[in-house]
């Protein structure tokens, strides 16, 4: 499973089912702030990693402990994991938690309210997919996860591209395109730059604002 396919797939799609039901926010929404956090979440999970051998060694304790991907046959956990959820957030972002969620809320439309438990409910389920990329990867240890998390983020950055270059229509596009596209319109290439510098991990890619420059600002000024 690719990122892509969790965002797309049926994890993705019942767990933004059931943030519809819970907190009256639209099924495409959910998929489109899943489709931003995923890849920001795991650029901070690999930063963290490569940073401090600790941090990596505590996400590879987690991940065998509490994630291993089952949440994924079972997406109707999330709800029930919610305050986990927003613990495992906390930890991530730290201090810039509260940036993150604003520049978020604005690029989806989902209101502050709503956006910190709605990530909190998708928290998990990145996890779980995390969790089943390392036992699929056989990455025993947290010294591998760098290269791990940087592999997903790089998949996902060229399916992103083929499906651009083939033009046409795919799920991903469509529902991030109706969706963010009246909030990145200030940004050179839309949707393809805004995805392509969150999925680039660092901010290299950088959009003027939006997404891009979030990244830009929390990766490039530390």
């Amino acid at each position: 499973m690719s990122l892509i396919d969790l965002i797309t797939g049926n994890a993705g799609n019942q767990v933004a089912a059931d943030a519809e039901n819970k907190f009256g926010i639209s099924k495409n929404q959910v998929i489109a702030l899943l489709a931003v956090a995923a890849p920001l979440v795991i650029s901070y999970l690999r930063k963290k990693s490569q940073e401090d051998p600790k941090e990596a060694d505590a996400l590879n304790s987690a991940l065998d402990k509490d994630h291993d991907g089952s949440i994924l046959n079972d997406p109707s956990q999330a709800a029930a994991r919610q305050q986990e959820g927003g613990s495992i957030l906390d930890h991530i972002f730290g201090g810039q938690k509260a940036d993150v969620e604003n520049q978020l809320s604005q690029n989806t439309g989902i209101s502050m309210d709503k956006i910190g438990p709605i990530l909190a409910m998708l928290a998990p389920v990145i996890m779980g997919f995390i969790g089943k990329e390392k036992q699929a990867s056989g990455v025993t240890s947290g010294g591998g996860l760098g290269d791990l998390l940087g592999g997903i983020l790089g998949t996902a950055t060229n399916q992103v591209q083929q499906q651009q270059a083939q033009g046409g229509s795919n799920p991903l596009t469509d529902i991030l395109g109706s969706v963010l596209g009246g909030a990145t319109q200030n940004s050179g290439g839309g949707l393809g730059d805004i995805l392509g510098s969150v999925l680039g991990g660092g901010g290299q890619q950088q959009t003027q604002g939006g997404l891009g420059g979030l990244l830009g600002n929390l990766f490039g000024g530390k």
